[in-house]
């Protein structure tokens, strides 16, 4: 059996950087989201979703496609929302076993008085922590790291 290949001091301290970072930054902003609109950050990110999408529609598939997230945890997510009147669901017309979520007029109006205050502490805790420099080797470093993963997954 070969010897792992430890992580050397650098990697190490980039390694628990993110973790401690990844961490830190998704409790401040589960906390800021549930305070501020009693939403999960993960309902948050499927109302984005579902807004960014043509007609604020998505299978649930793609919707889980993009939230990188199980069907059965996004199944339990919407229906929340479902029960809060800020998604609904309607079959897709061209394949039975197909399921539409949709962002209602009042998830649109939720999400709108959400995004102010998400956008604000995503720039306390992240953006603005950082150089113009720092974010283009951050964005491009997980770029690659989400790719690699993603066709992984294929």
């Amino acid at each position: 059996m070969d010897e792992p290949r430890w992580l050397d001091e650098h990697e190490m301290a980039a390694w628990r950087g993110f973790v401690a970072a990844s961490n830190l930054i998704a409790r401040r902003l589960e906390q800021q989201l549930k305070e501020s609109a009693g939403l999960s950050h993960t309902q948050y990110e499927i109302l984005v979703q579902l807004s960014a999408a043509p007609d604020g529609s998505l299978r649930m598939t793609d919707l889980a496609d993009r939230l990188v997230t199980s069907k059965s945890g996004l199944t339990y997510q919407v229906t929340q929302l479902e029960k809060a009147g800020l998604v609904g669901r309607r079959s897709c017309p061209s394949d039975i076993r197909g399921v539409f979520a949709e962002l209602t007029d009042l998830g649109w109006r939720v999400l709108r008085e959400a995004a102010p205050g998400h956008v604000a502490t995503v720039r306390e805790v992240l953006i603005d922590v950082l150089t113009p420099e720092q974010l283009a080797v951050l964005a491009e470093s997980l770029g690659t790291v989400s790719d690699r993963l993603r066709a992984a997954d294929r």
